[in-house]
Order: structure tokens, then C-alpha cells, then sequence
């Protein structure tokens, strides 16, 4: 089924009247799928977990009938894509010159840590400091978001199980984060509650939609920057990555199985707020936008 009609498929999680529907974003307007197709699940975790052969072709179907109602985006509330993932996992230190600038050697393999749900927030969403720490610190990272059950893929097969990618905000609070006295533990200082900022979209793995092949996305070749109060801080592209999706993807598969819905962040470029003379660290007040080629721009403000 041709997808020209739209392009790219844009996958959004929205509220309106206080309840979570599954949405596709056209332009500046959202067209609810489960409303247009009573067959589509209503929560995003539950389409992608979806064994259904014709989910993709439901969806695209949906896209291109341009009878279906429109719904305003500033009529609703866009909430985090998803935000009951089974697994939250985050790759270390995945650019060379930012591996440098926090003064850590230059990983062999991918670093790996996790965050819990706890710390998912949403577009327009604060980012709440905590009271215990003043060191928090914003990283824009390209969020993969898994579409299949996933074990011992090869790096050649790793993209056919991924479902779209994400922008997300890997918030951390560096002091939490390598102090001394924690025990060389990263968790602590990146799992705070709204410390995992993900959206607005999901933009569809062209391939796992079975769609047409006239559009080509490339994960591992998108602008990526952050932007703090109006400044540009990061600003790099994802060639620049250490070890590119594919490897990310292949190397967790051999360790834990992957599940549909997991998220995986991938590492942030140089320009944290951290390693800078002087140091820039986040406070109330605060305007951070997290921009990503193709994918748009994640929004929040800090309290």
C-alpha cells in the first residue's frame, strides 16, 4: 500500500477528556487510530506488542483515508510515546569527543545502564529537581523503540526488529551520578522521578511497516542537537556515534531478550553541562529543547 499520501509514519500517545488514546500526527493535527479502526489497541505498548500480521497495513489504511477526523494538536495533551516499557536501557559514553570531555576512556564495547519508568516525562512536561542535588545536567539522545521480540539478532538483521525512534533527555544529576561516596553507581543520579523526558512522536521504522521502500531512514546519519534558554549547547550527528544502532541492538540481544516496547537510549554528544568552564547545570526556570533531524523537537521547562 503506497504510503505517500504521509510520509514518514508519526506515532504519538495523546489525552483528551482525561483518557490515553494511540494517534498518528499529521502536520499539525493528530488522527486517533483506534477511534478510525476499533481494531487498533488504544495503548502503544499494546499495538507494538501486537502479533497481528495487518497492524501496519490498518494503520497506513487509516492514514489514507482523508475522511477521517482531524483532531487540532493544541486540543490535546501529547504524553510520552510510551510509558510502561519493560525495560529502559541506556548506552554510556556512545560519542568519542564526549567520552573525552568527561575525562573517561573511549569504550571497547557499550557501556550499558537503565533507568525505571518512574523517570519517563512527556512533552511540555517539568523536569522537577530534586531536593538533595545541584548538579543536574540535560543530554539529547537519539531513543530507539523496539517493535519485536528481539535474542541473539545480528547486526545485519538488528533495524527489522526496531519499531521507530524517539527524541529523549537523559537527565542526570552528575553529583548523584559519580560522586564519591556512591559507589560508582550511575543509577541513582539518572532515575529520578521525570528524568526520562521521550517524544513527541514515534517516527516509524520504514521497514518493520512493511511499507513502500520510496523513503530511507537512516538512524545513524541524523543532526541531533540541545538547545538551553536559547543557546545552542550539543550539537553533533548520529555518524558520530561509537557504535551505531545495529551494534547496540545485537549486542543487548545477545545478553537479555528485547522486548516490543523496550526503549534503549543511545548516548549524547559533547557539550554537557558538566565538563564546561565554567559548569552548567540546570535550575528552575530553564527552557531545554532536544532536536533530532526527522524527529522533531522535545520540549520541557525545569522546577
Amino acid at each position: 500500500m503506497n504510503r505517500a499520501n504521509f510520509g514518514l509514519i508519526k506515532l504519538v500517545t495523546f489525552e483528551t477528556s482525561g483518557v490515553k488514546r494511540l494517534g498518528a500526527l499529521l502536520e499539525n493535527s493528530i488522527v486517533d487510530l483506534c477511534l478510525a479502526d476499533k481494531s487498533i489497541p488504544s495503548d502503544m505498548k499494546s499495538f507494538l506488542s501486537s502479533t497481528s500480521n495487518d497492524k501496519w497495513t490498518k494503520v497506513i489504511s487509516v492514514l489514507n483515508n482523508f475522511n477521517n477526523k482531524r483532531i487540532p494538536v493544541e486540543n490535546v495533551k501529547l504524553k510520552a510515546p510510551i510509558d510502561n516499557p519493560e525495560k529502559i536501557i541506556c548506552i554510556g559514553l556512545n560519542y568519542k569527543e564526549h567520552a573525552i570531555e568527561s575525562k573517561m576512556p573511549i569504550p571497547q564495547e557499550p557501556i550499558i545502564f537503565s533507568k525505571f519508568n518512574n523517570s519517563i516525562a512527556s512533552q511540555g512536561d517539568d523536569i522537577v529537581l530534586p531536593k538533595d542535588t545541584d548538579q543536574v545536567d540535560y543530554e539529547v539522545e537519539l531513543v530507539v523503540v523496539m517493535g519485536k521480540q528481539c535474542k541473539n539478532v545480528s547486526e545485519k538483521e538488528a533495524l527489522n526488529y526496531v519499531a521507530g525512534y524517539t527524541i529523549g533527555n537523559d537527565i542526570s544529576a552528575r553529583d548523584l551520578q559519580l560522586g564519591r561516596n556512591n559507589g560508582g553507581q550511575w543509577l541513582r543520579g539518572k532515575s529520578c522521578d521525570t528524568f526520562a523526558p521521550i517524544g513527541p512522536a514515534i517516527i516509524v521504522n520504514p521497514d518493520i511497516a512493511a511499507l513502500t521502500d520510496d523513503i530511507y531512514f537512516n538512524p545513524n546519519s541524523l543532526s541531533i542537537k540541545c538547545t538551553l534558554n536559547g543557546q545552542v549547547v550539543q550539537n553533533s550527528t548520529t555518524k558520530e556515534f561509537i557504535f551505531n544502532v545495529q551494534k547496540v541492538i545485537s549486542y543487548l540481544s545477545s545478553y537479555m531478550t528485547l522486548q516490543p516496547g523496550d526503549i534503549i537510549f543511545t548516548g549524547t554528544p559533547s557539550g554537557v553541562g558538566f565538563t564546561r568552564k565554567p559548569a552548567i547545570f540546570l535550575k528552575s526556570g530553564d527552557n531545554i529543547k532536544c532536536e533530532i533531524e526527522e524527529l522533531g523537537v522535545l520540549v520541557n521547562n525545569v522546577k
